[in-house]
């Protein structure tokens, strides 16, 4: 497998991208029309933590990490490194030796489609990670690859400079081009849903307040008492 690394590729505006840190994958999800999600795989080694940053893609061959050793030169302050592989793999390929080169770069931390290691001493150290699989499995260095290209996860395809926003929930990625304007719809979600909750905090119900009834009636949806069920024989 050859490859090549793209240096240079354009990225997300830095101003975008804290915007867009100011809020959930959840929220960030639902303001892109319910896309971007990374798949339900890639789980957090931490809890409490979001991070936003720019993509630095990897695309490694499986049980080999010689293309994360290349990426590192590519990443810089503001980073994020998405690593996937050509097919499945759950070796362990990164640890705490990658994450103290990453952070003293100002990489604010990982998406791996793969195995992590290290994981006791990432969380002491503070650098967040996602990964699909946590192993002390090792790795060779003999395979190329590529960096700055576009890869696929969970049915999503990320490109260098793209924004990822990683929290407790999963991972979202936001193409670079519609930053400023997935911010700004995350924003205006944000606030729709700052009302909602001070109605339901207020007794609201969501049947109520999102016309919801309507659609059990539309659905043929039907209200009966217990004694009536009972009655009717629904009830063993």
């Amino acid at each position: 497998m050859s490859g090549v690394i793209v240096t240079g590729p354009p990225r997300a505006d830095a101003k975008d991208v804290e915007a867009i840190a100011g809020y959930g994958t959840a929220t960030v999800h639902e303001a892109m029309g319910r896309t971007g999600l990374l798949g339900t795989g890639l789980r957090p080694i931490q809890q409490g933590v979001r991070v936003a940053g720019t993509a630095v893609t990897v695309l490694s061959w499986p049980g080999d990490n010689l293309m994360i050793h290349a990426a590192v030169e590519q990443c810089g302050e503001g980073d994020i490194l998405v690593v996937t592989t050509t097919s499945p793999s759950t070796d362990g390929m990164f640890g705490e030796l990658f994450a103290t080169a990453l952070h003293r770069r100002g990489v604010r931390g990982l998406v791996i489609n793969a195995g992590i290691r290290d994981t006791a001493e990432l969380r002491e150290m503070g650098f967040a990670a996602w990964s699909a699989a946590v192993s002390p499995q090792g790795t060779v260095k003999a395979t190329g690859g590529s960096v700055n290209v576009p890869v696929a996860i969970g049915g999503q395809i990320v490109r260098p400079g793209d924004v990822i926003l990683a929290d407790d929930d999963g991972v979202v990625c936001v193409p670079r081009e519609a930053a400023r304007e997935i911010a700004e719809a995350s924003a205006a979600r944000e606030r729709k849903e700052a009302l909602a909750r001070a109605a339901f905090l207020d007794g609201e119900l969501g049947l109520d307040r999102y016309g919801l009834r309507e659609t059990l009636v539309r659905l043929g949806v039907t209200y009966t008492s217990y004694d009536d069920y009972v009655r009717d024989g629904a009830v063993p």
